[in-house]
């Protein structure tokens, strides 16, 4: 089977090397997605263990559908018995970019017509009960092409079950996971977060540190499928706690603001990473580490709005002025979607990436510390 990632853009090649590390197939990152193949046993590991993915879809099929009669006829073909089981419920989720049939509701509604049907006709039956477990259909249609998924996670993997509540405009853990593991950090240096917010970036590094599989304390849809049994998913949870490190690390965040500090450390007790992770109230401007060497990876505000600007190119340019008195063996990996960082900050970094926050365009600013001084 061929299974389908969507990822955050910007992040398709952090998922693509998550996968290989897993050992998975035929990996390979397309435009907003990573697709590998594999059976039950990939799926399930994928879903537990990927940190920057969104979730998990099987690609069941994909034709051209340039007018509804195309579109249900090319749904109706596909195998759904093959994994849609009599009592199968099937909500459909639609999404249409470039194309002429326009109307997700209408495409959702001749999808839904057209499994039925199959079903039915397969079946016998002429009205489906769906009284058991969730198969929730995707369908995505580009340019007049429709790619039909079922989605094997459920809600996001980013939702790990820490975050229960957050601060003003929190990072997507996906995106967090995703900016530590671009950082390079794997538990070895000192790690700081100055702008921790309700923690992610610190949990999420804790959690790389540690190796913990991020999807170890949610649930997923595809558990309660016939061909992906309770056996293989508790054979897995196994083998990604058996991989887990029991070190003691350096990971810290800041944040001026009290409660969002109080919220952080909450947030780590969730995720079970209270004892390897230390919160304060601290001011960024003032960030001083002693250390020769560590790694710095935060999220300042951005200052989208307007009226909000000034604010945030004087708290740019304060930290400018902390960050350049640290030692040079540390990096700082920062990301922003105002267009003039550098110039505020103080210094051009030394490599860019671009990274999307939602649909907010940013770039992950890059200072490395000397060869040899924190490399």
């Amino acid at each position: 089977m061929t299974f389908s990632v969507p990822t955050l853009f910007g992040l398709e090649g952090v998922c693509a090397e998550e996968l290989r590390r897993m050992e998975l197939e035929n990996v390979r990152a397309e435009n907003g997605r990573v697709l590998f193949e594999g059976g039950a046993e990939e799926m399930i590991r994928a879903n537990l263990n990927l940190r920057t993915g969104e979730r998990v879809l099987l690609c069941l099929g994909s034709f051209e559908a340039p007018d509804f009669d195309a579109l249900y006829d090319g749904v109706r073909a596909l195998p759904w018995e093959e994994v849609i089981p009599r009592e199968g419920a099937f909500p459909v989720r639609c999404r249409s970019l470039g194309s002429r049939l326009t109307s997700e509701q209408r495409c959702g509604a001749v999808v839904r017509a057209a499994v039925g049907d199959r079903l039915g006709e397969k079946y016998g039956l002429e009205r489906l009960p769906e009284s058991g477990g969730i198969y929730q259909i995707r369908l995505m249609i580009m340019k007049d092409v429709a790619e039909l998924f079922l989605d094997t996670t459920g809600p996001s993997l980013h939702k790990r079950g820490y975050r229960a509540m957050s601060v003003t405009a929190p990072l997507r853990e996906t995106l967090a996971a995703g900016m530590v593991l671009l950082s390079r950090y794997r538990g070895r240096d000192p790690f700081r977060d100055p702008f921790c917010g309700s923690g992610t970036i610190p949990i999420e590094a804790a959690l790389i540190a540690r190796n913990r599989a991020p999807g170890l304390e949610r649930s997923f849809t595809a558990q309660k499928w016939a061909w992906a049994p309770a056996g293989l998913w508790m054979e897995e949870a196994d083998r990604a706690m058996d991989l887990e490190y029991h070190g003691s690390y350096d990971i810290w965040g800041g944040d001026i603001d009290p409660a969002a500090v109080e919220l952080a450390r909450s947030n780590a007790e969730k995720a079970g990473v209270e004892d390897i992770v230390r919160f304060e109230a601290a001011d960024a401007t003032r960030f001083a580490p002693m250390e020769p060497v560590g790694r710095v990876v935060t999220n300042p505000p951005y200052g989208e709005r307007l009226s909000d600007r000034p604010g945030a190119e004087e708290l740019y340019a304060a930290f400018g002025r902390a960050w350049r008195k640290v030692p040079p063996g540390w990096s700082l990996y920062l990301m922003s979607s105002h267009t003039e960082f550098e110039r505020t900050f103080g210094k051009t970094a030394d490599k860019k990436r671009k990274l999307y926050n939602g649909m907010l365009k940013c770039d992950l600013f890059q200072y490395l510390g000397r060869r040899g001084e924190g490399r």
